[in-house]
């Protein structure tokens, strides 16, 4: 059974109202009668981002940031960086599934003041970056691809530190030898093929459409959902590896973080209360250990 709580996060995620009810029955009827399309019509949805990309397009880091973009795929990734950065090695911040940059903006400040040459990184469909959709495969090659092009120019790469699904897709990237020093990993979630379940039972899909949606998106992108779990990634990842997470986050639960923090050779686990899923990337004790670790 899957968490109740989770459920009624994802309806929330997908504005539960006239809208979703509008969603379920348009999906529930083209089950029953175009099944192809229904699946087509599923996946897409899952992979679109909420809320829209426009509106955070116009949230400025500040006059001290740059923002690039660089061209990936079929969209882009807007990068942001400080001109007149330190010249430490780089930390490079993740968001989250329909998030954006400017909620890692206090851990980036903090730690470029402690001598790290922070680096933003926005995925496509998000914030600034082209691309109306994407997915957490993605989000994994969109890290490496970046921190590639980063050690191209002469940057070593301190510390990776990614939200939520973000750091789902952190943790894949590192098990793949990502050269990087540490690893942050802030609410990751364990199991990306229960957000699938959560999806079927907030729009009423049955299993038959459920499991062709994952099938869809595997054979997509060339890899299976559970190569993301920590059972999977965890015996691979052989860099200091710090994971933080809230006892009472509803979006990913605490046993998600434990979960990573116990299959990692070595990590350590960062516990908070009262903080839920975002407030930790904003939370001034939280961002002083995670630049204590990182530094």
């Amino acid at each position: 059974m899957a968490n109740p709580s989770a459920v009624d996060m994802t309806a929330g995620y997908y504005q539960a109202g006239v809208g979703l009810r509008l969603f379920r029955l348009a999906l529930g009827t083209s089950q029953r009668l175009w099944p192809a399309f229904a699946v087509r019509a599923a996946v897409r949805l899952f992979a679109t981002p909420l809320p829209p990309k426009w509106l955070h397009r116009q949230a400025s880091l500040g006059p001290q940031w740059r923002a690039d973009a660089w061209a990936f795929e079929d969209d882009s990734l807007t990068v942001y960086s400080q001109p007149a950065a330190p010249h430490g090695p780089v930390a490079l911040l993740v968001h989250g599934w329909g998030g954006h940059a400017k909620q890692l903006l206090p851990l980036a400040e903090s730690l470029a003041q402690h001598g790290m040459r922070s680096v933003l990184l926005e995925m496509p469909a998000h914030g600034r970056s082209a691309g109306t959709t994407s997915n957490l495969p993605q989000f994994a090659r969109a890290i490496d691809y970046v921190v590639g092009r980063l050690q191209q120019e002469g940057h070593a790469i301190g510390v990776l530190a990614a939200h939520s699904l973000g750091a789902n897709a952190a943790a894949y990237a590192a098990s793949r030898g990502l050269a990087i020093g540490k690893l942050v990993l802030l609410a990751p979630p364990a199991s990306p093929r229960n957000y699938t379940r959560y999806f079927a039972q907030v729009f009423g899909l049955s299993e038959a459409t459920r499991a062709a949606m994952q099938r869809r998106l595997e054979e997509r992108e060339g890899v299976l959902m559970q190569h993301f779990e920590p059972r999977a990634v965890a015996p691979r990842i052989r860099v200091p590896t710090l994971v933080v997470h809230d006892r009472g986050d509803r979006i990913n639960g605490f046993a998600d973080g434990q979960a990573f923090a116990h299959a990692i050779q070595g990590a350590q686990l960062l516990a908070t209360e009262g903080l839920g899923h975002r407030r930790i990337l904003k939370d001034a004790e939280v961002v002083g250990k995670v630049v204590v670790f990182a530094t």
